[in-house]
């Protein structure tokens, strides 16, 4: 069984991501859809709601499950019975940092391989930074998310 795990802060889940998504269902027997924390980053929604709305969001994708993990991802992979990661790329500037990430996760563990897929020519100028940024300031996101994101962003 192919498993791979699509890791993100998911903050908030995309069309961009759920496109994303979409794609891996058809190529793997599972995929995981892993919301973490990142320490790095300021989070607007808390991790357990970030998991339901991309269970809702998700919900169409028999395939697909949604998890919360807090750890390195290379040991997550591990305890999920998988050896892919699965990532987006949207323009040349991710290309840099997702190969760093490549790199360090190889050191972590050389049986982890990582998958990139883009999303929708269309979706590939979402991010949920830009989407927060505009729903702080009450700007209509519904272009970019999901009508059940919108809502719990607008809140």
């Amino acid at each position: 069984m192919k498993i791979a795990v699509y890791p993100g802060t998911f903050n908030p889940i995309t069309n961009g991501h759920t496109d994303l998504v979409e794609r891996a269902a058809r190529l793997f027997d599972k995929i995981i859809v892993a919301v973490g924390t990142n320490r790095q980053k300021s989070e607007t929604m808390q991790v357990d709601q970030r998991v339901a709305l991309a269970e809702e969001v998700l919900g169409h994708l028999e395939n697909v499950e949604v998890t919360s993990f807090d750890s390195l991802l290379t040991e997550y992979v591990k305890s999920c019975g998988a050896n892919i990661i699965l990532r987006g790329l949207r323009t040349v500037a991710d290309f840099e940092y997702e190969f760093q990430l490549v790199g360090m996760n190889r050191v972590l563990d050389p049986e982890i391989e990582t998958v990139f897929l883009a999303p929708e020519e269309n979706l590939s100028y979402i991010s949920s930074t830009l989407v927060r940024e505009i729903a702080s300031y009450g700007g209509d996101i519904s272009k970019f998310v999901h009508p059940v994101v919108a809502k719990a962003m607008g809140k």
